[in-house]
């Protein structure tokens, strides 16, 4: 497995990362705790030493998880886990109308941390980051107090690094924040249909340096061919409205055309996707989502092939895809 680092954190850490959200087991059905165990220990086996959740991936299950099957991973600082603070109002995504003492007060980020602390089983969290985030709070009354707390938990040693997880589709409404040194790394959605990153934030990433998480490689499935117009979900799968209406046949038709671009070098559209990410040196690490074992060794296995040719890469430019349907 091939690293990179990770920011200034002084992190090198896998080129492909564990998404945890899967795990949380709220929004994402039809896999069982065992399963998602049994994916951890894999990715650790073979090589990952990245992984991403939040405290309000199942309220939690996803960290009390992770911490279960790699805790003496952790400890030994084999590898990396990366949590989040959810808003409080629970608003994804966070929007510049909303007082930041109802998104990010400080003792709401105290009690989040203590129990991301809790559920993983360590003393400190390797990496902290906001769950959501607007530029326009840096104007509000609420932010001395709220970064106060953030360097008081670094003081503390309670959290060793922080970072943002940038808004859905919109990486112009954190690169404010991102220009102050305690902010380390970024979380965002990056893939072969959503290149926005691209226009200002790898700039940033460049300059700073910046550790560039990128998150939603598969567009939630959409880049990996397994959805098709009469695609059904398991009950209760957030997925079901995320691809509702013609939207399955929108994405089967794009899938579709994108097919037409494998061959003996790149073979599956899950491959491409990855290697997309990695192409591009901005990216430290990719974290798509996985939950069962036999989905870490087909991600490995895509990873391990490198980047994509160049003349593949200018022919992706022509299949960006301005879209955003998550709920407002």
């Amino acid at each position: 497995m091939k690293t990179r680092s990770l920011g200034t954190t002084g992190y090198v850490v896998s080129g492909l990362g564990f998404g945890a959200w899967g795990l949380g087991a709220d929004m994402w059905r039809g896999v069982a705790d065992r399963d998602a165990g049994a994916a951890l220990r894999e990715a650790v086996d073979r090589g990952i030493t990245f992984f991403d959740t939040a405290l309000a991936y199942g309220t939690g299950h996803s960290e009390q998880l992770i911490g279960e099957a790699l805790r003496n991973d952790i400890r030994a600082g084999r590898v990396v886990v990366a949590t989040k603070v959810p808003p409080l109002n629970e608003e994804w995504p966070g929007k510049a109308s909303r007082p930041l003492a109802e998104v990010f007060p400080a003792r709401h980020i105290a009690a989040s941390t203590e129990r991301s602390l809790k559920h993983l089983g360590v003393d400190a969290l390797a990496l902290l980051q906001l769950h959501v985030w607007h530029d326009a709070w840096l104007d509000d009354p609420e932010w001395d107090t709220t970064y106060d707390r953030i360097v008081r938990l670094k003081q503390e040693g309670k959290v060793l690094h922080w970072g943002i997880s940038i808004n859905d589709h919109a990486p112009e409404t954190a690169l404010r924040v991102l220009e102050d040194p305690i902010f380390e790394t970024a979380q965002v959605i990056y893939n072969i249909y959503d290149r926005s990153p691209e226009r200002a934030l790898f700039r940033l990433a460049q300059t700073k340096p910046l550790g560039v998480i990128a998150r939603v490689p598969f567009d939630e499935g959409a880049l990996t061919g397994q959805i098709h117009a009469d695609t059904v979900f398991p009950a209760g799968d957030w997925r079901a409205e995320y691809f509702s209406g013609d939207r399955r046949a929108e994405v089967e038709r794009r899938a579709t055309a994108l097919t037409g671009l494998l061959d003996d070098q790149v073979r599956t559209l899950p491959e491409l996707a990855l290697r997309f990410c990695l192409s591009t040196p901005q990216v430290s690490t990719v974290i798509p989502g996985m939950r069962r074992a036999a989905h870490v060794r087909d991600n490995v296995a895509a990873v391990n092939l490198g980047s994509l040719p160049p003349p593949l890469l200018s022919r992706l430019e022509a299949h960006a895809w301005e879209k955003n349907w998550y709920p407002p």
